[in-house]
């Protein structure tokens, strides 16, 4: 059974095609019937096919009579594209015997691409190069199809051309599926074990994991374990997609399919984990790693009846998404709230987005930040993820932050800007290479936390959307980082404060006091507003208080009246800004978040 079985995945940069050239796949084996076709047919979620990206791994199941006249299974994961979830994709690789290289033919190779293709090489897969959209009028079939075989080193004849709008060169990919992806080796018998490399949850059902079967056979009512959770669960279901969930007898060594585990705890089940009969002597998998939050954000419901509903909703969340991690936390301003854990800036926006979409929520979402390692004088150690929890200055002995390794491809009359771009977010250029198509290649290093700080924006903007990023994390250096806090009526707002470079904490203080000034409503007291660092104050504002016309009913007299009146209002005032309060109102602390994201 093994010898005809084909499992591959198809690797890409966002928007080159994959999801379109995995729709002709189904239509051409028929794995699908017409009228029951639509675009974007394995992703299933709205947002997914929205933005016409790829957000959750989908498997597919499928049949090709191949030129030999045997009939193949052809077992196909679609990956997403992002480097948010590039562990997940890692895991999927590792499920499959070879990949689909797709590089757009009117956009050539671009950074995501090279990424990728590292990520496949490392797991040691056979890789098909294949250039997508080759009916378009924009197509540089002849250039890229050079360019493309020059990074693999291979023969320009071998890298093929499909259509995913027309169904070109679809049959033909097949069969070289066929031919060039070994069949998954034979079990070594013993234990059954298999692979996460996905999964999903209903509230009947439970935690249905999607998994590739490496040794012995899985079925119904089998008892099994989660090596990395230990624990135990017996197989309710087991079933094969195609691409709908269909269940099957048993699932055999090579094939991949999923298991119904009725798990509803949230926090079990993880991607990359393995599945084995629950005896002695099953080892795990290798590669097997938790996933680890790089981006911090605050989530608060606009109303705190609302905070059950919201507790809910990422609970449920987390039954399909084992990277999302969150903890409870309470702010003056905002009241109580979650602080949540994101792969990236991707993910942080797709969560939210599911948050409202599927529960119905109104949130409010605070500045994104990135978790620091801080060692203090007393020689305590921690890893701090929000500023208000960032210890105040002369309190620190050293401060560790993440870099990341950043690949820009980028057209050469746009190179100067970039060099430019690269030195305002702390960034060190490695490496810069000319393509064969005249475009830039950069590799540089820069923190995390520069990277977050608008840094895709203004790639765009300087290349006018014609440049293309990729990053990789790499470890933790150290950091030359201050905590700027700011002060409204001599009281600090913890919303505000935030971790930024030392050199520009002069110029982030006096643009937060300005853009309070600006937008802050005026009190019956003279309100200050102050930037606070490197234990003094950076910048300093005064907000005028409301002025009554004390004097406005007076038609005549001694002009010794009116002073009496406007010298009593002022000392009503003065005693009045001693015991004042600031309340801050919430579309202030909106705009502040909006400015922020510049």
């Amino acid at each position: 059974m093994t010898e005809r079985i084909r499992n591959f995945s198809i690797i890409a940069h966002v928007d080159h095609g994959k999801s379109t050239l995995a729709d002709r796949m189904l239509e051409r084996t028929g794995t699908i019937e017409a009228r029951n076709m639509r675009d974007q047919v394995l992703d299933s979620m709205d947002l997914e096919r929205e933005r016409g990206i790829t957000i959750k791994m989908q498997p597919a199941r499928m049949k090709f009579h191949a030129a030999d006249g045997e009939e193949y299974v052809l077992n196909l994961i679609d990956t997403p594209g992002h480097i948010d979830f590039a562990y997940e994709v890692s895991r999927a690789l590792s499920a499959v015997e070879g990949v689909i290289l797709l590089v757009d033919s009117t956009q050539g190779v671009q950074a995501q691409t090279l990424t990728t293709l590292g990520m496949a090489r490392k797991a040691g897969c056979v890789i098909i190069p294949v250039l997508s959209k080759v009916d378009s009028q924009y197509a540089r079939i002849d250039d890229v199809r050079f360019e493309l075989a020059e990074l693999l080193g291979v023969p320009e004849e071998t890298v093929l051309k499909v259509s995913g709008r027309t169904g070109e060169g679809v049959a033909d990919l097949l069969q070289k599926v066929v031919e060039i992806v070994p069949p998954p080796r034979k079990s070594e018998g013993g234990v059954a074990r298999a692979l996460i490399f996905d999964f999903s949850y209903s509230t009947h059902r439970g935690v249905t994991v999607y998994a590739r079967v490496f040794d012995g056979s899985l079925k119904k009512g089998d008892s099994l374990e989660f090596k990395a959770a230990g624990k135990r669960f017996a197989a309710l279901e087991t079933g094969v997609f195609v691409p709908d969930e269909t269940p099957t007898e048993k699932l055999e060594t090579g094939e991949i399919g999923y298991i119904v585990t009725g798990i509803k705890e949230p926090g079990v089940v993880a991607v990359g984990d393995t599945i084995a009969t629950d005896r002695a002597g099953a080892e795990p998998l290798a590669g097997f790693e938790r996933p680890r939050p790089v981006v911090w954000a605050s989530v608060y419901p606009e109303s705190q009846d609302d905070l059950p509903n919201l507790r809910q909703a990422l609970e449920r969340l987390r039954l399909t998404d084992s990277s999302l991690s969150f903890e409870e936390e309470s702010s003056g301003v905002l009241g109580r709230g979650f602080r949540c854990g994101f792969l990236g800036m991707l993910h942080l926006e797709i969560v939210t987005e599911r948050l409202r979409r599927e529960f119905d929520l109104t949130l409010i979402v605070t500045i994104p930040t990135i978790a620091y390692t801080v060692t203090t004088k007393a020689g305590g150690r921690e890893v701090v993820y929000t500023p208000t929890k960032f210890p105040a200055y002369g309190e620190t002995a050293s401060i560790e932050e993440p870099w990341v390794k950043v690949i820009l491809i980028t057209p050469a009359d746009t190179l100067s800007g970039m060099i430019q771009l690269f030195q305002d977010h702390e960034g060190a250029i490695e490496k810069t290479e000319t393509l064969i198509d005249g475009r830039i290649e950069l590799i540089a290093e820069m923190p995390l936390r520069e990277l977050m700080r608008g840094f895709f924006d203004r790639v765009k903007n300087v290349s006018s959307g014609y440049a293309s990023l990729s990053y990789e994390f790499l470890d933790e250096r150290p950091a030359d980082v201050v905590k700027l806090e700011i002060f409204v009526a001599d009281e600090p707002v913890p919303a505000f404060a935030r971790v930024v470079s030392r050199r520009r904490v002069e110029e982030e203080g006096e643009r937060m006091v300005e853009k309070l000034h600006d937008i802050l409503p005026r009190q019956q007291f003279v309100t200050k507003i102050q930037a606070h660092a490197l234990g003094r104050i950076l910048a300093s504002k005064t907000l005028s208080a409301f002025r009554k016309d004390v004097t406005g009913y007076l038609y005549g007299g001694d002009i010794t009246r009116k002073m009496k009146l406007l010298e009593k209002q002022k000392k009503g005032k003065k005693k009045r800004g001693v015991h004042a309060k600031m309340d801050i109102p919430q579309e202030v602390f909106m705009k502040m978040v909006q400015d922020s994201e510049r």
